[in-house]
């Protein structure tokens, strides 16, 4: 593709197709990959970007273009070779009743080839950023009524700085667990370049970095994904009911350009303090419930107020949360740890705003939290319809804020090593239009975890001392 601008900060050198590695004229088979229920729950939900940046002081662009963007490159298509259905695509035929994933032979996924002067010591800084700074860098996915691509990645080179790794997906077949284990496969067959010729055959990976595609392990005798995909037909009420087309978001509507972000950290020092803070506020109330208290619930609880505190939050709305959780292993009969699909339960709670802001406010909502994480842990696993009307309903209603999280201290996203180091700065770029908070694993470890907030300028001046005041006080 001929060279494009994109703003005047990131261009666009190329648009390729990177095909699944085939060390012979093959290719793969034809296949379907059918959605279950937990796909179908989110098929509708806009896609999720993610963004892992690389400093790499003095990079050139003959050195970038001969030694990384080749390995990247390469890697990648191995990488492929194990993941085929991230290269087909989403699509809902007319006589099919359901969408599902389809697979043809030369399909490949959408790679973005870029380069920017951005100040990269800004963005992969954790200081108030532009957040419309970070849209050039994570691609856009293709999606149409009837065809949808699962997954898009953009490389950036930024001269004398480094490189970035866009990817942006479909939440049809990939939730954040899935993502992960696709990265750190490229990850490591990118290393595997470096150290050995991999050109002419067809490398394994470890165990727990091999999908598992196997959708009868997904068990749904009462038909919970054709319930889920009926009530989007009816939710959407246009004249195609079977678009692909995901749901616009909050920002899409309202527009981004006066918005920021900035980085937070808590350290596993601090998340033992706002336990045992809350601890003692339920035990001074006299509450007998064993909570639980996760560093996700605390330090969603903690940014949760700060939020609403804020956004100027009137007292008398009602506040949302949404909390989902990976159910591989709280599915019954447990599934594979590798299972590649989306694998998310999820509950609504809620509070009300007056509640939140009270002095034990924290405490309040990490109380609602750990309430909802129980429920997590059982009814809530199991598709219903229920809880689809749920969804719907809150979608349709006005006058609330909805407060949730995205990503996970758990994924240890700093550890996605492609032989050039641990990246400088992970980002879920796609938080700035969703409203949602983001969840990093701290890079030095040690349980910490990196908060990502984006807000409108003037909220975001009241949010960062209060988030930081508030833990000064512990």
């Amino acid at each position: 593709m001929a060279e494009t601008q994109n703003n005047s900060k990131v261009k666009v050198h190329e648009v390729t197709k990177l095909t699944p590695f085939s060390s012979n004229s093959t290719t793969a088979a034809p296949f379907t990959l059918p959605l279950t229920y937990f796909d179908t729950y989110w098929f509708k939900f806009p896609p999720v970007e993610r963004l892992f940046l690389y400093q790499i002081t003095e990079l050139t662009s003959d050195s970038f273009n001969s030694a990384i963007l080749p390995k990247l490159k390469h890697a990648l298509s191995l990488t492929l070779l194990h993941y085929t259905p991230l290269a087909g695509h989403l699509m809902w035929p007319p006589d099919a009743a359901k969408p599902a994933i389809y697979y043809f032979p030369d399909d490949g996924v959408s790679l973005t080839l870029a380069e920017s002067n951005s100040d990269f010591a800004l963005l992969s800084g954790s200081g108030i950023r532009d957040a419309a700074e970070f849209n050039p860098l994570v691609p856009q996915l293709s999606i149409s009524d009837d065809k949808a691509e699962v997954i898009a990645i953009q490389i950036t080179y930024f001269p004398s700085q480094g490189f970035s790794i866009g990817v942006s997906y479909h939440h049809s077949l990939l939730d954040g667990k899935s993502c992960t284990m696709f990265i750190k496969s490229w990850a490591y067959f990118s290393k595997q370049i470096q150290s050995s010729d991999v050109h002419n055959a067809n490398p394994s990976l470890a165990p727990e970095l091999t999908p598992c595609f196997d959708r009868t392990v997904i068990k749904d005798p009462d038909g919970i994904d054709m319930v889920y995909v009926k009530h989007w037909m009816d939710f959407t009420g246009s004249s195609d009911t079977r678009s692909l087309k995901v749901l616009a978001t909050a920002v899409d509507k309202e527009g981004s350009s006066d918005f920021v972000r900035k980085t937070f950290e808590l350290s596993g020092e601090v998340i033992k303090k706002l336990r045992d803070k809350v601890n003692k506020i339920n035990n001074e109330a006299g509450e007998s419930r064993q909570l639980h208290l996760s560093t996700f619930v605390l330090t969603c609880a903690h940014a949760y107020v700060c939020q609403i505190i804020a956004k100027r939050v009137e007292a008398n709305t009602t506040v949302k949360f949404a909390v989902g959780g990976d159910c591989r292993g709280r599915l019954d009969p447990p599934i594979p740890t590798n299972y590649f699909g989306n694998c998310i339960g999820s509950v609504i709670g809620e509070a009300k705003a007056s509640d939140m802001i009270r002095d034990d406010g924290v405490a309040v909502v990490a109380e609602k939290l750990s309430e909802m994480i129980k429920v997590l842990k059982g009814d809530g696993v199991q598709g219903s319809e229920d809880k689809m009307v749920k969804t719907i309903a809150m979608l349709k209603e006005k006058g609330h804020v909805m407060l949730t999280a995205a990503g996970s201290n758990r994924f240890d996203d700093y550890g996605s090593d492609f032989g050039w180091g641990r990246p400088k700065k992970v980002e879920i770029v796609s938080v700035d239009r969703t409203g949602a908070i983001s969840l990093v694993e701290s890079k030095d470890g040690g349980g910490g975890v990196e908060i990502g907030v984006v807000l409108k300028k003037q909220q975001m001046e009241v949010f960062a001392p209060l988030f930081v005041n508030g833990l000064e006080d512990l």
